[in-house]
């Protein structure tokens, strides 16, 4: 036992004395580390810490490890510290490699690899204790919300260190926000950052981020999905007729509304008058039979429910019930008559053009009547002309010279002389 003490105070007094000679020399020589390397560590709080001397050309000199507070780690292989957390990892001529278990904010700090040449060399591993902040805390000023307000909310990131950084995202855009940093007592950092926004109907179940962004942490993040209410959307739909509204047909509208929450009441009005007196209306749906012009005007669909109200509006214009008028053309010898009804060209457009809409006669079907007529009456000149060319001829009579001063026609015949062949020629036409 005396001999294993005695051995032990001998090292001991022989590291002693190393570091006296190392220090002395130090205050001698300026330090250099040409050939002694080392790295900078960064480890998360309670992981695993890894610190390596490294000597390029070692010519047998010694290498040992020191702390922040100069006690010796490891000398050579040997650990005269006692604490068991650090332990040889790698030993040899060009390396001292040393691990740091369950590692603490209170190891951080600068550790100093010494190689006893002449000079002596110094190299410095700075030790970077990370430690994350807590889950991440958001907090929205207001529950529900209105279309158009102006919101605010807030997200904490608590007892990080390095301080974290906080970014916001709305849907798939991204907010700023105002950030405060706050170094607590036990030189953590609380960081909290504030985002300020205007909310419209669209944002309603949109989810707003807070993203954490930490060298100890990935993904780091909270959420709060907006519930934002609004004013009714009114929308007038036409179920009957598809086409014009003319005199005598029915009128079918249905309001639509929607809206959060979902209006409650529905109302029908006629703007500057009253309903017709024999409307009918059920909930969203207007009815009214028999139009007539008298009916023509403004009818409003309004929607309410706690945000506001909103209408739409339908402009109502009655048109006449559709006409027939016959157009007669007649001919010599055949009579045609073409019957044409004109309709209005705004067949297939809504009854919202106004009351003011003027009447108009389609164009093009009066010109195909007028052709129709023009075409048959060359038609049947044609015909006359060419009857009248085939039956065109000349017709000759023979007299018996003097048949003028004959008494009667046996007497003319008595006295012809030569028969007809003297006889004078007489042409007959016959148009």
């Amino acid at each position: 036992m005396a001999n294993a003490r005695s051995g032990s105070v001998a090292t001991i007094l022989l590291l002693f004395l190393f570091q006296a000679a190392l220090h002395k020399g130090a205050a001698q020589y300026p330090v250099v580390s040409q050939n002694l390397v080392t790295d900078n560590v960064s480890v998360v709080e309670g992981e695993m810490a890894i610190i390596s001397c490294r000597v390029k050309n070692n010519d047998d000199s010694v290498i040992q490890l020191l702390n922040p507070n100069r006690q010796t780690i490891y000398f050579r292989d040997m650990r005269p510290l006692k604490d068991a957390r650090f332990q040889l990892v790698n030993f040899s001529d060009n390396e001292l490699r040393v691990s740091l278990s369950n590692v603490s904010l209170s190891d951080e700090g600068r550790y100093v690899c010494q190689l006893y040449t002449d000079p002596p060399q110094e190299a410095y591993a700075d030790i970077t204790v990370l430690i994350p902040p807590g889950n991440p805390i958001i907090e929205a000023r207001d529950e529900v919300l209105s279309e158009g307000n102006e919101t605010e909310m807030t997200c904490t990131a608590m007892s990080s260190k390095p301080a974290a950084t906080i970014r916001w995202m709305k849907g798939d855009k991204e907010l700023p926000g105002k950030p405060k940093v706050e170094l607590t007592y036990d030189k953590m950092y609380t960081v909290t950052s504030r985002l300020t926004f205007t909310v419209s109907k669209e944002d309603d179940g949109v989810p707003v981020v807070c993203i954490v962004d930490h060298p100890a942490v990935k993904d780091f993040q909270a959420q709060k999905y907006l519930e934002v209410q609004y004013k009714p959307e009114v929308k007038i739909v036409v179920e009957f007729p598809q086409g014009l509204t003319r005199e005598g047909e029915n009128l079918e509208l249905t309001c639509q509304a929607k809206g959060k929450p979902q209006p409650q009441r529905v109302n029908w009005v006629k703007v500057d008058d009253d309903v017709p007196s024999h409307a009918v209306i059920t909930g969203g749906d207007l009815y009214i039979e028999n139009l007539n012009k008298s009916y023509n005007g403004t009818y409003r669909c309004v929607a309410s429910n706690a945000v506001g109200e909103s209408y739409d509006d339908y402009i109502l214009y009655v048109y006449d019930a559709p006409t027939t008028t016959p157009i007669p053309t007649t001919a010599t010898t055949t009579t045609t008559t073409i019957t044409t009804t004109f309709s209005h060209p705004e067949a297939n457009q809504d009854s919202r053009a106004g009351e003011g809409a003027p009447r108009t006669v389609d164009h093009a079907v009066i010109g195909g009547v007028v052709a129709v007529v023009v075409f048959a009456m060359l038609c049947l000149l044609i015909v006359l002309g060419r009857y009248f060319a085939r039956h065109k001829g000349t017709y000759f009579t023979h007299e018996a010279k003097g048949a003028d001063d004959a008494a009667d026609a046996d007497t003319a015949i008595i006295n012809a002389e030569g028969g007809h062949t003297n006889s004078d020629e007489k042409k007959e036409y016959y148009i």
